[in-house]
């Protein structure tokens, strides 16, 4: 396969490949430093995502683009937890709901380019649970787990699959989300594929939630449309098989765009979620928030302590050019949107008669 490739493709892939080994390594360490501080504060918490998912659904970590580090932390941790953080030197940089996200050294110049480069930049978000009247805690339920000479708590198996389910439903309703989510989900399906007790504790905790079985029926009717059946009966009799026309229908006309779609994306998610919302899943968003959003996109170049006037005014045309890029792809996307809304009710209105 590799002799078949141009040199320069070749030479390229081989180079990210040594960039993202490095990156990984690093993250790895610090990884490795945030737990050895949680654990000797006898904080109660747990690794989410990220390192979790190997070598169930990552063989190798270092094939992997991961962007920062989470972590789900009880409330009653949750404020020790942020001192540790802050001490390594991050900054809490933005509150939503329970999630807080924490960055460190945001003054250094990134491109796409440095995608897979180990670069001073880094990302820790720490994600918030409290105790609810008669639900059970993931906390409750976390298991140890070996991973480069450290033992930390990682989610229960099941647990750990839901996760994964229900954060990739949560990327595929947004404007771009990255096929290799797709891939390390079907490797975590087809590593449980004859385990039968999984499948019954799963269809035991999710069944009963309509967001968790349609959302896991979703992402498995999509993958398995874009690259064959491949799910054991035990997960699909309650899921897919049990999905409503909209999401069925969206899979049929927009699945595969929507899955090598290029960044930064399309709106086609919105009729997903219109979809859902007929069929008693409410989006986070209104419609209209999502086509004309009310507030400019975030800034991807902070200002650095002592920067001259020349540095200054390349980062203010950073900014612009990134403003200018959004702006042009709301306009450009959301007209094809309201071309594509007119053919998705003609379909729907096609089933209904």
């Amino acid at each position: 396969m590799c002799e078949m490739l141009p040199h320069a493709v070749l030479s390229r892939l081989e180079q990210n490949l040594s960039d993202n080994t490095a990156r990984t390594t690093a993250m790895i360490d610090e990884s490795t430093a945030i737990h050895h501080s949680f654990q000797h504060a006898g904080l109660s918490y747990a690794t989410l995502k990220g390192f979790s998912l190997w070598p169930v659904s990552v063989p190798k970590v270092e094939l992997r683009s991961q962007l920062d580090l989470d972590f789900l932390i009880a409330e009653g941790s949750a404020s020790k937890a942020r001192e540790i953080i802050e001490a390594r030197g991050y900054r809490l940089h933005a509150i939503s709901g329970r999630s807080w996200e924490f960055k460190a050294n945001q003054n250094s110049t990134y491109t796409l380019k440095d995608l897979y480069k180990p670069m001073p930049q880094r990302t820790v978000e720490l994600h918030i649970e409290t105790r609810g009247e008669g639900s059970p805690l993931l906390l409750d339920r976390t298991e140890p787990f070996c991973f480069h000479g450290v033992c930390i708590p990682v989610l229960a198996p099941v647990d750990l699959f839901l996760g994964q389910g229900l954060h990739l439903y949560k990327h595929l309703c947004s404007e771009f989300s990255r096929s290799a989510h797709l891939l390390e989900f079907r490797r975590h399906i087809l590593a449980r594929f004859h385990d039968d007790a999984f499948w019954k504790e799963l269809r035991e905790i999710a069944e009963d939630n309509p967001r968790a079985r349609m959302s896991l029926g979703f992402v498995t009717l999509l993958i398995s449309h874009v690259m064959g059946d491949f799910a054991p009966q035990a997960l699909t009799c309650w899921t897919v098989d049990r999905l409503p026309i909209p999401p069925r229908l969206w899979v049929e006309l927009y699945g595969r765009r929507a899955v090598f779609a290029s960044f930064p994306g399309s709106k086609l998610y919105l009729l997903l979620q219109q979809g859902m919302q007929e069929v008693g899943l409410p989006a986070k968003r209104s419609l209209w928030q999502s086509l004309l959003p009310r507030r400019l996109p975030p800034a991807i170049a902070y200002a650095a302590p002592g920067e001259t006037l020349a540095v200054r005014l390349r980062r203010y045309r950073r900014q612009v050019h990134f403003i200018l890029f959004r702006l042009r792809f709301h306009f450009l996307e959301g007209l094809r949107y309201l071309g594509e809304s007119a053919r998705w009710r003609r379909h729907i209105n096609s089933f209904e008669q």
